[in-house]
């Protein structure tokens, strides 16, 4: 496995939705499979081959390490899970992503993702709705792969706590992908906050087909970065 450098989060380091999607295809998730939970134990390093290996005696469970051995990242399969932040339509979605903060003030903004300097990236860039949540279309691309829905169910969810002068990066992820979408819908993402507790933030995110079905969910923990 390689993380590609256009594949970045933070500058130097792999988005971690991306990131966290190709460590589950690896080790055997996919799409139509049980739900895959990936714990970031490092920022995920770019250009250089990882390797994923099972952990002793734990069925479902891998480790990934860069080539000097260190831990990058756990995976393991999990219970399912439901799908906690409805749909939008288009239109919604269009609107929100108008005010989107990150236009003005975003701490990474050369993320695959949502980075509006990022000028090859999947350019979701989710706005808040009266209620709190998040919405974003996202205009699927040509290549499209299990990492590209977990790529974009990532930072609709950031986006429910990120504020200025409080960013936050991915910590653990898990998804459920029933279907892939099809190059060049133009389908939705949503995110919520769910709670928490102190740098740790609790949220979730849905895609959506254009025809509102539901494609693929996750819930996720994003920590708090400290000063310096």
């Amino acid at each position: 496995m390689i993380i590609e450098a256009r594949h970045n989060g933070p500058p130097g380091s792999g988005n971690g939705g991306w990131s966290a999607g190709i460590f589950a295809t690896a080790t055997g998730g996919g799409h139509d499979t049980d739900p895959v939970e990936v714990t970031l134990r490092r920022p995920p390093p770019l250009g250089v081959p990882l390797r994923a290996v099972p952990v002793a005696d734990q069925p479902g469970r891998h480790e990934v390490h860069d080539p000097d051995g260190a831990l990058v990242a756990q995976v393991a399969t999990v219970a399912g899970f439901a799908p906690t932040v409805p749909a939008v339509d288009p239109a919604t979605a269009r609107a929100a992503a108008a005010d989107y903060p990150g236009f003005t003030d975003h701490p990474f903004p050369g993320c695959y993702v949502c980075g509006p300097e990022h000028p090859d990236g999947l350019r979701i860039f989710p706005g808040r709705l009266p209620d709190g949540r998040t919405a974003a279309p996202f205009r699927v691309p040509a290549e499209v792969r299990p990492a590209t829905v977990w790529a974009a169910l990532d930072c609709p969810g950031g986006w429910a706590v990120i504020a200025p002068g409080r960013p936050y990066v991915l910590g653990r992820i898990a998804v459920h992908v029933a279907a892939l979408p099809r190059p060049g819908d133009e389908c939705v993402v949503t995110g919520a906050a769910s709670g928490g507790e102190g740098r740790k933030a609790l949220v979730a995110s849905s895609l959506y087909g254009p025809d509102g079905t539901l494609l693929a969910h996750a819930r996720a923990t994003w920590i708090a970065l400290t000063a310096g």
